[in-house]
């Protein structure tokens, strides 16, 4: 079964949802939420494994891309691969699981903080670099910062980034943004979840327009 470029997936759709959850089913549960109201890409963090499961059952809608995330070592990312994700998020940057994923032939998706770390993940090809925690760096203004003197950049800020605000980093070049508990926290229903990514994708829809 042929799969979408996880990149080309990303820089279409722009909004990444980044999900955690206690339990797969309950990650299952939140994603088909979301995929009702458009999203159609996923990070699922799978730190400890348990959510893996997640990322089968997910990987068999041919529409969506399903990404795993909070991976920082090899063997975490082979059983992902296996799992089917299209691509591995990792919490920080380092050469040893870029590598480990070149050799995959899978997208890997390095996070940083700061201008040097971005700078030095672009230098080693990573397509899209991960800003993270972008509000507490300095929100909007933190990436217009980086990106004045390093337009080239592929940024994709995440962390503490709103339903309200979301399109604010997109306006000031980041390529795409990770929005987490924004889409699912405190919602009553998955309805209601389903609402709020139908109010992402609209507000999307309209920068774009």
């Amino acid at each position: 079964m042929d799969r979408k470029n996880p990149v080309k997936e990303i820089l279409e759709h722009k909004i990444v949802s980044v999900i955690r959850a206690e339990s797969a089913q309950e990650a299952v549960e939140k994603a088909e939420a979301l995929i009702k109201g458009g999203i159609k890409v996923f990070e699922i963090t799978v730190e400890k494994g348990k959510l893996l499961p997640a990322v089968v059952e997910l990987c068999k809608n041919n529409e969506i891309t399903v990404m795993a995330g909070g991976i920082i070592t090899a063997m975490r990312a082979q059983e992902c691969i296996s799992a089917g994700a299209q691509a591995i998020v990792s919490p920080v940057f380092q050469g040893s699981l870029l590598k480990f994923c070149l050799g995959q032939k899978t997208p890997h998706i390095a996070t940083v903080s700061t201008p040097n770390e971005a700078y030095n993940a672009w230098k080693s090809r990573i397509p899209i670099i991960k800003i993270f925690p972008a509000k507490s760096m300095g929100h909007v203004e933190y990436i217009e910062d980086i990106l004045r003197p390093m337009p080239f950049l592929n940024l994709m800020p995440s962390g503490g980034i709103t339903l309200d605000d979301f399109t604010q980093y997109l306006q000031a070049g980041a390529v795409a943004v990770g929005m987490g508990r924004c889409l699912y926290k405190n919602a009553a229903s998955l309805e209601e979840i389903t609402q709020r990514a139908q109010y992402a994708v609209s507000k999307l829809q309209e920068l774009k327009g």
